[in-house]
């Protein structure tokens, strides 16, 4: 084995397909700072697979799937669909609770040195804030509130359409923890400044924007929905200009707050026009789910292309943005 193989090996005895990398081009997030601008979207990273693909504390920031205050089976099958430049899925956020990520999923992304963002997820006002209490003193780095999800306490809508719940719920949220808090937003909205404007001024420290947008496909032998849930969320290429109109259009209505920008993100190219869009990182997310090194591998092309626009990446190092 050559020395290259050796340095590459991991604890399991197995070789990453990429070698450790020198990062050149670092940013900050809500006054931390993450190695390299690129971190993996909640949803679509799993550490069990992954890791026999790369080391995960290579990425900027590893966001984890939602954890909710007990264990969510998720919708019924099926919940996925094809469309044309975009995945459709109703997977409903299953998971095994906050507890088994606390035991378990946590504990071993730490260990191999990541630096980890934990998703929320809640049905009400009180489900996010068990998650958050239990995560207040934890290892976490951050944590990232998904207000894109149906919430009881909003009429069934999702919290994050409503800005006048969001500032509710973030009003409730915030002084349970001193972590840094990112606040997830939805697209399915008129206008995504309204609540993301509610949820700095109520104690974000960051947005992630932007969450999946509503759609189905139907089933031409039956007509019916192909998704059992009907409708699920379309994320992929084809909503890569939706994410990055979220992005510059906020970043004109707020101009100091850190954003991660997510959307169609699967080269170093498109996550630079998120940066030149305004943000300050970025997550990749569909593009996982059939090059599970993907995240890898746009951070490394995003560390090139930074070389020949300096002005760019000295602004990220300083916490600030291109706009």
């Amino acid at each position: 084995m050559s020395a290259n193989n050796q340095s590459a090996q991991g604890s399991d005895n197995h070789i990453n397909l990429y070698e450790p990398h020198v990062w050149k081009h670092h940013t900050k997030v809500a006054g931390l700072e993450w190695k390299n601008p690129v971190g993996t979207a909640s949803g679509t990273f799993q550490y069990a697979a992954v890791r026999w693909f790369y080391d995960v504390s290579q990425l900027g920031a590893v966001c984890t799937k939602g954890a909710s205050p007990v264990p969510w089976e998720g919708n019924p099958s099926p919940r996925t669909a094809e469309s044309p430049a975009a995945n459709i899925n109703a997977v409903g956020l299953q998971n095994p609770g906050v507890d088994h990520y606390l035991a378990e999923d946590l504990p071993k992304l730490k260990a191999a040195g990541a630096f980890v963002i934990s998703n929320v997820a809640g049905h009400c006002d009180d489900d996010y804030a068990e998650v958050v209490e239990k995560l207040a003193d934890s290892d976490a780095d951050m944590l990232e509130i998904n207000v894109s999800c149906p919430n009881v306490s909003a009429g069934g809508m999702s919290v994050g359409a409503d800005p006048v719940a969001l500032a509710n719920l973030m009003d409730r949220l915030r002084p349970l923890t001193d972590k840094p808090m990112i606040v997830k937003l939805t697209p399915n909205v008129t206008d995504i400044t309204v609540p993301a404007r509610a949820a700095v001024e109520h104690g974000a420290d960051a947005l992630s924007m932007i969450n999946t947008l509503k759609g189905m496909r139907i089933n031409i032998r039956n007509g019916e929905p192909i998704i059992a849930n009907v409708t699920g969320g379309v994320s992929g290429p084809a909503v890569l200009p939706i994410g990055l109109a979220a992005v510059y259009h906020t970043r004109t209505v707020l101009p100091d707050i850190p954003i991660i920008g997510l959307g169609g993100i699967d080269s170093g190219e498109k996550a630079l026009e998120y940066l030149y869009a305004g943000a300050n990182a970025v997550e990749v997310g569909a593009a996982a789910l059939f090059d599970p090194v993907a995240p890898l591998r746009v951070a490394r092309e995003l560390d090139d292309l930074l070389d020949s626009r300096p002005e760019l990446a000295a602004k990220l190092a300083a916490g600030q943005t291109w706009r």
